[in-house]
C-alpha cells in the first residue's frame, strides 16, 4: 500500500438539492497498485465542475482562510491567435498571471489564478508585437469573467435592490457592477415600448433645482428640477417606462409627442382607443 496526493472534488448537496462543491488537497489511500490516470481523471472532473470554456483546473488548494483557490492554464488554441491580425503564434515570449473574479460557488470563497502564456506575433505586417492570453469566457484586460458580468447585470435587473447590494453580493466595484447593469438592460431599453393602454404618471422629489448660466446670454436656466416625473404601464407590467424632469402636464405631453407613430397613444389604424392617463393623488 502507498498513499500518494491528488485533487479530488466532493459535490456536497444542500438542503434544497443544490450543489456547493468543496475542492481541495486531501489524502488518499491507494487500495490498489493501478492509479495511473487518475490524477488526470480528478483535473477532468474539477475542470467540468468550474465550467469556464477554454480554462482547464490544474490545482486546488485551500488558502489560510478557508477560501478555495482555483489554479487554472489554458486549453484553448485559439488563445495563441494574435489579437490584430488573428495569425496563431507558436512563439512563446513568457507567462503572465492573472487573478479574475468569478461567479460565487458555496458559501467559502473562489479564487481564480490563470496561469497564462504571453505569444510573440511573428506576421511581418502586424504592428503588434507580443499579446497574452484571452479567452470570451475571460477577455483581455477583464478584472472579472463574463458570466460574472452577465449574472451581475441580470441580478441588479431583478433580484437586487440597488447596484450597491450587487456589488456587494459579487464582490466586485460599484462602478463593475454599474457597468454589467447597463450593458444588460441597454438592449432591453433599445427595444420599442410595448403596448399600452394605461399610463400611471407620479411625480418624485429628488433634491435641490439645479441652476445653470448662459454663456452667451448670461440669463439662469433650470439645469435640472428638483421633481421627476415616472411614467409606468398601469394595466400592463407595470414597469417603468421613463423618468423625466419636472411635474407638468406638458413635459408628460411633450415625452407622449417623442414616441414613435406606432407606439399605442398616437393616431393609427391598428388602434381603436388612444392611452388614457393614470394620475397619481398628487396630479
Amino acid at each position: 500500500m502507498t498513499s500518494v496526493i491528488m485533487a479530488v472534488v466532493k459535490a456536497v448537496h444542500g438542503h434544497e438539492g443544490e450543489v456547493t462543491g468543496l475542492v481541495q488537497r486531501t489524502q488518499f489511500q491507494a487500495v490498489q497498485d493501478d492509479t495511473a490516470g487518475q490524477d488526470d481523471r480528478s483535473g477532468q472532473d474539477a475542470t467540468l465542475l468550474l465550467g469556464l470554456e477554454g480554462l482547464a483546473v490544474a490545482q486546488v488548494e485551500l488558502d489560510d482562510e478557508g477560501g478555495r483557490v482555483v489554479h487554472v492554464v489554458t486549453d484553448d488554441e485559439s488563445a495563441a491567435g494574435c489579437p490584430s491580425c488573428g495569425v496563431l503564434s507558436t512563439s512563446v515570449k513568457g507567462h503572465a498571471v492573472t487573478r479574475p473574479r468569478d461567479v460565487p460557488y458555496g458559501q467559502a470563497p473562489l479564487h481564480l489564478v490563470w496561469h497564462k502564456r504571453r505569444w510573440r506575433c511573428r506576421e511581418a505586417a502586424c504592428p503588434r508585437g507580443s499579446f497574452t492570453e484571452s479567452l470570451p469566457a475571460v477577455p483581455a484586460r477583464a478584472r472579472v469573467t463574463s458570466r460574472l458580468r452577465t449574472e451581475c447585470g441580470a441580478g441588479i435587473a431583478q433580484r437586487f435592490s440597488c447596484v450597491k447590494a450587487g456589488a456587494e453580493h459579487y464582490a466586485v466595484s460599484w462602478p463593475v457592477a454599474h457597468r454589467a447593469f447597463i450593458a444588460h438592460v441597454d438592449p432591453v431599453l433599445a427595444q420599442p415600448l410595448p403596448p399600452v393602454t394605461v399610463l400611471g404618471i407620479d411625480e418624485t422629489r429628488r433634491g435641490k433645482v439645479k441652476w445653470a448660466q448662459d454663456p452667451v446670454t448670461g440669463r439662469w436656466f433650470v439645469l435640472a428640477d428638483r421633481w421627476h416625473t415616472g411614467i409606468v404601464d398601469a394595466a400592463g407590467t407595470g414597469g417603468l417606462l421613463a423618468h423625466i424632469d419636472g411635474r407638468t402636464a406638458a413635459k408628460v405631453a411633450e415625452w407622449i409627442a417623442e414616441q414613435p407613430d406606432s407606439w399605442p397613444g398616437r393616431d393609427h389604424p391598428r388602434h381603436d382607443r388612444p392611452v388614457r392617463v393614470l394620475p397619481a393623488g398628487g396630479h
